[in-house]
């Protein structure tokens, strides 16, 4: 029988193939003149304005401490969501009052960009440090514990029954039943997080901010410096496919089993 979906084949070509087109396609575009240079410089212009900051820097930063100073704050929201949303959303699923109790707040705020509660991270917790990954770890706690409720509730029933039948503990229904079903969904629901917070980051450096990729963004579109931006967004896109590739990796090791039952 024909295998379904793409059935484990790999992408990895056609993908390079996608992304030789597009830089093509941009190239011809910018060749040909059909947009002015201010608004889409060409590929050799972004990519030697990379090199300029790496070796001079930007904005009384080098390109080093820009990359840190965000890799810093969206690792430490990853950190504290990882903590925090992954119990409390498999509690939410493996209880009701966990979930009647906590589900209307984090359905409440989970809808609304990020932007929209900004000003209030700035009310209440200033313009250090702490407002941006504050920020940031709301924007990347829901999906990672709404995935976790979501892995919950698709435990199988006869898995979890038939383990009880045999003499198992609570405890050992968890650890052995609950949260290896229960991982898929985490793990998609990271992947998520990630992206939601790389996009986010750009946000969460407009407060006060002297160093990091989305300062970097902003400052240089505020001098029309769009061959910067462009190396900015390139930064991020590499960024956050590292992360999301190390998810990948970290699902092939935890969960195997992943798209073959």
């Amino acid at each position: 029988m024909a295998g379904f979906g793409i059935d484990g084949k790999p992408t990895l070509a056609i993908s390079l193939f996608t992304g030789a087109i597009i830089i093509l396609l941009w190239w011809a575009a910018t060749a040909l003149k059909l947009t002015p240079s201010l608004f889409l410089p060409k590929p050799g212009e972004v990519l030697r304005q990379f090199f300029v900051i790496w070796n001079d820097g930007y904005a009384g930063a080098s390109l080093g401490e820009h990359v840190g100073a965000s890799l810093f704050r969206i690792g430490l929201a990853a950190i504290l969501a990882l903590a925090t949303a992954i119990p409390i959303g498999l509690l939410m699923g493996l209880n009701r009052w966990a979930k009647g109790i906590l589900d209307t707040p984090i359905e409440f705020y989970w809808p609304l960009p990020p932007l929209s509660y900004l000003p209030l991270m700035i009310i209440w917790l200033g313009i250090g440090e702490t407002s941006k990954i504050a920020l940031l770890f709301l924007a990347m706690f829901a999906p990672i514990c709404l995935s976790a409720q979501a892995g919950v509730r698709s435990v199988s029933i006869e898995r979890a029954q038939a383990a009880r039948a045999l003499g198992a503990t609570r405890w050992q229904l968890f650890s052995h039943i609950v949260l290896p079903s229960a991982l898929p969904e985490i793990l998609t629901g990271v992947r998520i997080a990630f992206g939601i917070g790389w996009g986010t980051l750009v946000a969460a450096e407009l407060i006060a901010s002297t160093q990091g990729i989305g300062f970097l963004i902003m400052s240089a579109a505020q001098f029309l410096a769009t061959d910067v931006v462009f190396v900015g967004i390139a930064i991020i896109s590499v960024c956050a496919f590292g992360f999301s590739a190390s998810v990948r990796l970290l699902e092939r090791v935890l969960v195997p089993w992943k798209g073959k039952a």
